[in-house]
């Protein structure tokens, strides 16, 4: 591959690095998908509530699935003229002064530090929330360094530089250390500038770990170009530019067009991601206020609320009931009246791995003898949607919900379960035709970054179609009402982490 050959097409490449799949897609300068190549990275848990993943593994992974995607679309390397990156924020990419880790990367599904975090929330609460737009969880890494100074000191004597996911394989492209403001204000950076803050660190102790923070550059800003042993690995061209990137949910909104001021948009994936644009932060326990790209230069935040409340659920239902996640789908569409719901239908907490509110964990309420595996999917599917009302009603007590939300992730293959989010939300729900939002968000980055396109409203105006819209058609209100009453009744500890 790196000797030439193949067509000769301009295109752009972007990489989205989850926690256990990582995937690199190429798309043509309209935004649209050339090709895809995913590969599966190995989570390990050595202690209960441990989530970790080797970082050579994952580069190794990722370049794989670059070398693939290239094969697949038959492109000459000469071709692609950047590489965008985005990934999963959160956790901890230790990294020492030769470039290599010190330890396995923690990722965002980690919960060592409780302890730590509760402490911090308890020590800095308020105060973190006015200052950084969050308070700290387990999974920060705020509470991770934290937990790191007490049990691997050593680990922390070695780092060199804190990375997030997609840092480590851009620096493993080009050799540069570096990391962008969306990733940055997962954890140390002021609300208002945007930028690295001292303030921060001695609000959580942790002053003397800002050697570990590396250099901020603007997400679409070319980094450098592809390493010779990269570009070994990978098939890439050698000098190939490579933007910084950004944090994965960023990419999706770029990727699906919901850039504006006061736009929506949810990822109806793994994790329940529900997000708004402002102009301005507005700080709320209930959500994460975090850096987004500017507007023309001027700053804004993209206000996310999240859980890991999301398909997963459907998932662990297909496994229980020897189904797939079509049929799953299927199956309850299939029921008399369709989606629709029965008077008698259970009520289902989708609380596997953490919810929004303090929980006991998922629950199915209501169950009856005469309810089938269909009614259970049909459950399943309702309270995934009525979770992600929970987040969509908080983050509209505050922000002037314009328009339609916009969706992307798994569940939005299904026109049925996009239909049901609509009907909970009340609310219109578009789809485009973005089948990998976040690589497509991370290539349109790169875009600009090379000045494929003037800014990223061109390459939004560019690279982004709605395929499907759905209007509310059915009032689930009194569900609603239903789901939160069993929420509230078994609700957990109030200190709890989900």
């Amino acid at each position: 591959m790196p000797g030439g050959g193949g067509r000769n097409v301009p295109v752009l490449l972007g990489i989205d690095a989850g926690q256990t799949v990582i995937k690199a897609a190429l798309f043509d300068l309209s935004g649209r998908e050339i090709a895809v190549a995913r590969g599966t990275t190995a989570v390990s848990s050595p202690h209960p509530g441990w989530q970790e993943r080797d970082l050579d593994a994952a580069w190794d992974v990722a370049a794989d699935a670059v070398h693939r995607a290239l094969q697949a679309a038959d492109v000459d390397p000469t071709a692609v003229l950047a590489v965008g990156l985005c990934g999963h924020n959160d956790g901890a990419h230790l990294v020492d002064a030769a470039q290599r880790p010190v330890r396995p990367a923690i990722l965002a599904t980690d919960s060592r530090a409780v302890e730590e975090a509760s402490a911090l929330r308890k020590a800095a609460g308020d105060e973190a929330l006015t200052l950084t737009g969050q308070v700290p969880w387990p999974w920060n890494p705020a509470g991770l360094l934290a937990w790191l100074r007490t049990h691997e000191p050593s680990a922390l004597e070695a780092a060199d530089a804190l990375l997030y996911c997609k840092d480590w394989l851009r620096l493993r492209l080009v050799g540069e250390v570096a990391t962008d403001p969306t990733d940055g204000s997962a954890f140390a950076t002021d609300l208002w500038t945007q930028e690295w803050s001292t303030a921060v660190l001695e609000l959580y102790g942790l002053e003397e770990f800002a050697r570990l923070l590396p250099p901020m550059r603007r997400s679409s800003d070319v980094v450098g170009g592809v390493t010779a042993e990269a570009s070994a690995r990978t098939g890439l061209r050698v000098g190939t530019p490579v933007v910084t990137g950004c944090h994965d949910v960023d990419a999706n909104a770029l990727g699906i067009g919901a850039t504006g001021t006061g736009a929506l948009s949810l990822v109806l994936g793994t994790f329940s991601i529900n997000q708004v644009v402002g102009n301005a932060p507005v700080a709320d326990p209930r959500w994460q206020a975090r850096t987004f790209f500017p507007d023309g230069g001027a700053p804004r935040w993209l206000h996310m609320s999240t859980s890991p409340s999301g398909a997963s659920n459907l998932e662990w239902a297909v496994r229980q009931f020897s189904a797939s996640y079509d049929e799953a789908i299927a199956a309850a569409s299939a029921r008399d009246g369709g989606l629709v719901p029965h008077p008698d239908d259970p009520v289902y907490l989708p609380h596997l791995f953490g919810a929004p509110v303090p929980s006991t964990g998922a629950g199915l309420v209501g169950l009856r003898g005469w309810h089938s595996r269909a009614d259970v999917f049909r459950a399943v599917l309702e309270g995934v949607v009525f979770n992600h009302r929970w987040h969509v009603s908080a983050l509209g007590s505050s922000f002037p919900l314009r328009g339609a939300a916009r969706l992307c992730g798994g569940g939005a293959r299904s026109a049925e379960w996009s239909q049901l989010l609509a009907d909970a939300l009340g609310l219109p729900v578009e789809i485009t035709d973005a089948t990998e939002a976040g690589a497509r968000g991370a290539a349109m980055l790169a875009g600009v970054g090379v000045g494929v396109y003037p800014d990223l409203g061109a390459a939004v105006d560019a690279c982004v179609r709605v395929v499907r819209r759905h209007e509310p058609e059915r009032d689930l209100d009194e569900r609603y009402a239903r789901y939160v009453a069993v929420t509230e009744a078994l609700r957990g500890p109030v200190s709890g982490f989900g």
